[in-house]
């Protein structure tokens, strides 16, 4: 698995039904959203991407306003809680629905939530490293197969010494049928019939910059920081009895 995700919703029904059944308005009411969602930022128009797009580089967002429903994929505002989401994001749906859906496959993460007129009824982050993150109101239906043990994951034979999975699900799998319950669409495993085809729903692009360069600043010195953290790299290979052994770099 290798999805990513950043979705960000504000829907007066169903994100499916409005990216299925309803036309797209123009860019100028995509730039709108942009600039509500980001005020203070400057904001510049670029190359148009798709639903797929899920998760775009860094001061890049893509937008969409149909009618009842308003879409976002940029991962800015995302968070390992997501009841912690900012302020004004939640202001912009009162009296909506807000639906969001995190995911990063580097580490296995999945976060989503739903909020109903300002009120959250959802919320759901967790990764392997991390454990359960948050976990607030009632399971959604298609989460009862996991929470039931359905879902485990299976150890790998090639890997001797393989400690059990730390979750009793791997968030990933579980973030697809997440994603197609609250977006109408997956990334990754076999698509049913009446999924949406993301890559046939039109995204509006656009650069989005802190215009004080403070954050591009912060940002970079975040990844300096991870760099110099990291060990060096370990490599394996498939052993003759089918085992990963790791290898040196005399190995190669």
């Amino acid at each position: 698995m290798g999805a990513k995700t950043a979705l960000l919703a504000f829907t007066d029904g169903h994100v499916r039904s409005a990216l299925a059944g309803a036309p797209p308005s123009g860019r100028a009411e995509a730039e709108n959203l942009v600039r509500r969602i980001h005020p203070g930022y400057a904001i510049e128009r670029i190359a148009d991407g798709t639903l797929d797009d899920t998760y775009p580089p860094d001061d890049v967002t893509y937008a969409l306003a149909l009618p009842g429903t308003d879409l976002l994929i940029d991962h800015r505002p995302v968070l390992d809680r997501p009841s912690e989401l900012p302020e004004h994001l939640r202001r912009l749906g009162e009296g909506r629905r807000i639906v969001l859906h995190w995911m990063h496959s580097v580490v296995d993460w999945l976060a989503f939530a739903i909020w109903e007129d300002g009120t959250l009824v959802r919320s759901l982050s967790l990764s392997p490293d991390s454990g359960i993150m948050e976990n607030i109101g009632d399971p959604l239906e298609f989460e009862r197969p996991y929470w039931a043990g359905e879902r485990a994951v299976e150890p790998d034979p090639a890997w001797d010494d393989e400690e059990p999975y730390a979750l009793p699900f791997h968030p990933l799998e579980m973030g697809e049928d997440a994603l197609r319950f609250l977006f109408g669409f997956v990334l990754e495993g076999l698509p049913e019939d009446t999924d949406l085809n993301a890559e046939e729903i039109p995204m509006y692009g656009f650069k989005v910059t802190d215009p004080t360069g403070r954050e591009q600043a912060e940002r970079e010195a975040a990844y300096a920081e991870a760099i110099a953290r990291m060990g060096p790299p370990r490599r394996f290979r498939l052993g003759p009895d089918g085992k990963m052994q790791e290898i040196g770099i005399d190995g190669l």
